[in-house]
């Protein structure tokens, strides 16, 4: 997937983005809310050495605490230091959890010591901090003394050596002003980023893990199958299947281009008995087979619909015509065809399904049925054959052997990669023409209606060439779409 690619699944799956954005921003405003406050309270300390007045002793001494002054930082977190300060100030609290909360630093090439107190009251840390910067200037020197040592020099009156430094505070700490945690605004631009970033990785592994077809260019680069149509998704399509009551909308103009694409794309041998199927229920088949019809007899083309789903028939259901009489009516020779066919609007002939059957798969694959296809081809300029999915059941596989070319309705966002190529691998082990694929129920951009009454009203075309013997469903296109019917 490349970055044009990536972006174009962000925007398709922003509710993802944005339901993670809500998630993560969602949580840092609650860790901030839920957090408790932290107060830092600092104070600083200057490491001095007892030297003479002279040049070099001043620089010795100089030396001498820069040397020290980075182990001095590492006592200042011992019990040394941190019990006393808790007897003195009572705090209700750990010698050990209290050192957790104290941090002290000696910056390189200097005789500074900085001790940071966090606590969750102001003043609190203000009063621990200079207690502990007290109690530690007071273990500094008295581990730097000397232990007494026989014959060595003492002071006179006081039996001890003296330290040769000493540690002067140069800052007290004060209650700060305000917390230092949480802090809303960072914890906020972290959430929106975590959130984002999370959104992105996650609209990332559902592209990958996701083998949809999507567009209509990857059914064509994946399918190797001209895609003849591409039907524009109508959410009132389940309730008017049928486009010719709105004959400008976008839905109904896909089928026009299905019909005059499937005239050119089949000029040298057109099909006369066409099977209309996909590779799983839910795909627009149904409908696909139905305004497919209806387009080419919008277009002067003597055009029969045939209902050969016979596990679901929902073709008479859509024109509201009789199922109980139709094509096992005729296959079990209790009907001739001319006595079941059934008259729509717009010159279209229906032959229903008939009645439900035990045996569909061997109905369909029959001589008999092998007869009537081509006694409805001698009557019709076009017959349309609306059939089972491939991939549930056999149904398909032997009627479209008998036919003379086949659609393949493809489902966008909803038919997987490994379905469509089980189904074009189905009708390619029995031989069957594949005439090509209709992408059905594609997303398009808002705009219900095209233009035509700024140019004037056009009338629907008339393809009077398609009579007669090389009469091809040229204007047979009518591609499929919008739901199983």
């Amino acid at each position: 997937m490349d970055l044009h690619g990536f972006l174009k699944a962000l925007a398709r799956r922003w509710p993802t983005v944005a339901v993670c954005l809500v998630l993560a921003v969602g949580t840092a405003l609650a860790a901030t809310s839920l957090g408790t406050s932290v107060y830092e309270a600092r104070t600083q300390l200057f490491v001095a050495t007892r030297t003479g007045q002279d040049t070099a002793q001043l620089s010795l001494g100089q030396s001498f605490s820069q040397a020290r002054v980075q182990s001095y930082a590492e006592i200042v977190t011992t019990r040394q230091v941190t019990v006393p300060v808790v007897k003195e100030l009572g705090l209700r609290t750990t010698p050990e959890e209290l050192a957790s909360r104290i941090t002290a630093r000696a910056p390189l090439n200097t005789v500074l010591i900085d001790i940071t107190v966090r606590d969750a009251e102001p003043r609190r840390a203000a009063r621990i901090a200079n207690a502990v910067a007290e109690r530690f200037s007071t273990v500094v020197e008295r581990l730097e003394t000397p232990k007494n040592v026989p014959g060595s020099q003492r002071k006179s009156g006081t039996g001890a050596e003296t330290s040769p430094v000493s540690l002067r505070v140069t800052q007290e700490a004060v209650a700060p002003a305000g917390p230092v945690s949480p802090r809303p605004l960072l914890n906020l631009a972290a959430g929106v980023l975590a959130g984002l970033l999370l959104g992105a990785g996650v609209v990332a592994l559902r592209e990958t893990l996701d083998t949809t077809l999507k567009t209509v260019e990857a059914l064509s680069e994946f399918a190797e199958l001209p895609t003849l149509a591409t039907i524009p998704y109508d959410k009132n399509a389940p309730k008017q299947p049928l486009v010719a009551a709105d004959g400008h909308s976008r839905r109904a103009e896909a089928f026009r281009k299905l019909r005059t694409n499937l005239q050119f794309s089949q000029v040298d041998d057109p099909p006369r008995i066409i099977v209309v199927t996909s590779s799983v229920p839910g795909e627009g088949k149904t409908n696909t087979a139905v305004n497919l019809a209806l387009s080419l007899a919008e277009a002067g083309v003597a055009t029969c619909l045939v209902d050969a789903d016979l596990r679901r028939p929902c073709v008479a259901p859509a024109f509201g015509l009789v199922r109980d009489a139709g094509l096992t009516t005729v296959l079990i020779g209790q009907a001739r065809i001319a006595d079941v066919t059934q008259e729509v609007a717009g010159g279209l002939s229906v032959l229903a399904s008939g009645a439900v059957p035990p045996n569909p798969t061997e109905l369909l694959a029959s001589a008999r049925m092998d007869e009537v296809l081509k006694e409805l081809a001698d009557r019709y300029e076009v017959v349309i054959v609306d059939t089972a999915p491939l991939l549930p059941v056999a149904d398909t596989v032997g009627l479209a052997s008998l036919a003379q070319g086949t659609l393949l309705v493809v489902r966008a966002a909803r038919t997987r990669r490994d379905q469509v190529r089980a189904a074009a691998e189905s009708l390619e082990r029995v031989g069957v023409r594949v005439l090509g694929t209709v992408f059905s129920m594609a997303s398009v951009s808002k705009g219900g209606r095209y233009g035509y009454r700024s140019y004037g009203e056009l009338p629907a075309p008339r393809t009077s060439v398609l009579r007669g013997k090389a009469a091809m469903p040229a204007g047979t296109g009518g591609a499929g779409g919008a739901g199983e019917g």
